[in-house]
């Protein structure tokens, strides 16, 4: 049954690995507080957006099984739902590339504790809007009509260790000045394979058979 699945976990989590390599609101808090901070701040900010990252998932699961054990068809929407939010991925991501910007992201520079900095990362992730379109997006490459409760734990269970992995060695790398250096020479070229990425995933969401 697991062959019957893998292909839309293996592209839901590759992703939401791109994702996380398109930096947005969070990554770029957690670089500038790594810079700014040291590699402990960096660490913990990222922690906390780990965790709101799970409690994301989680609901995501939870609402599309329960809405989709009431109203099938909904398949649909949600597919056309995700589709377009990976084509305003795959736009945003365009236009980072052809803009020349050379600012380093900042962070907040005022030393504060370990606790408030989890806390920080977990109410930016939470309080993010884009969290849930990312997630619909996410769970519909990933989940076919008809799939197991195990198959959207699965894409879940991926996407958080992507999501622990990715912004720890944003924290880890951007410590390092050097590091941040190299990301604005290359920033370009990231971008635009990200739009790319970004755009055939849309067309394979929308073109997958329910």
């Amino acid at each position: 049954m697991l062959e019957l699945y893998l292909p839309g976990l293996l592209l839901a989590w590759s992703a939401y690995g791109m994702g996380i390599l398109s930096p947005g609101p969070n990554v770029l808090a957690v670089m500038g507080t790594s810079m700014e901070e040291g590699r402990g701040a960096g660490v913990t900010l990222a922690a906390g957006m780990v965790s709101g990252t799970l409690v994301w998932g989680t609901m995501t699961l939870l609402g599309l099984n329960a809405l989709l054990a009431l109203y099938a068809g909904t398949l649909i929407l949600i597919k056309i739902a995700g589709a377009a939010y990976l084509i305003w991925l795959a736009w945003k991501s365009f236009r980072a590339a052809m803009t020349h910007g050379s600012d380093m992201p900042e962070g907040s520079g005022d030393g504060t504790i370990a606790g408030h900095l989890y806390l920080r990362g977990l109410a930016i992730q939470l309080s993010n809007p884009k969290a849930a379109l990312t997630w619909i997006a996410i769970m519909s490459l990933g989940m076919r009509d008809g799939a197991p409760i195990w198959i959207g734990m699965a894409v879940v269970a991926g996407c958080f260790f992507i999501s622990l992995a990715g912004h720890m060695a944003y924290a880890l790398l951007f410590s390092a000045p050097p590091v941040g250096r190299i990301y604005l020479r290359t920033k370009r070229w990231i971008q635009g394979v990200l739009g790319v990425f970004f755009c055939f995933a849309s067309w394979k969401l929308i073109t997958s058979k329910l």
